[in-house]
């Protein structure tokens, strides 16, 4: 699913759904941010990382390769986190 449609469909999801409050659509909001936020970041360390991959292939060194591994797992962390949170709330509203 693209993007634009994944936000389409979540639009119209919560537009249906009269029982949520404001601060749940509120909440799920802030939790689409965040995944919308570690999605660019991810883009961007893979961006990192195959530079790096460029580099080792070609005899070169790699100083800050720690680093971009730190960021690839930072935003990994961060998109599971968020990932988490939306699953156990749709779990919550389905009991």
């Amino acid at each position: 699913m693209s993007t634009a449609g994944f936000l389409a469909y979540s639009g119209l999801a919560m537009s249906r759904d009269q029982s949520r409050t404001a601060a749940a659509i509120a909440t799920e909001r802030d939790v689409l941010t965040e995944l919308f936020a570690a999605r660019r970041q991810l883009g961007w360390a893979g961006s990192n990382l195959n530079q790096v991959a460029k580099a080792l292939n070609s005899g070169g060194e790699v100083p800050h390769l720690g680093a971009v591994i730190a960021d690839i797992q930072r935003a990994a962390k961060a998109v599971q986190d968020a990932a988490d949170r939306v699953a156990n709330r749709q779990a919550g509203e389905a009991a």
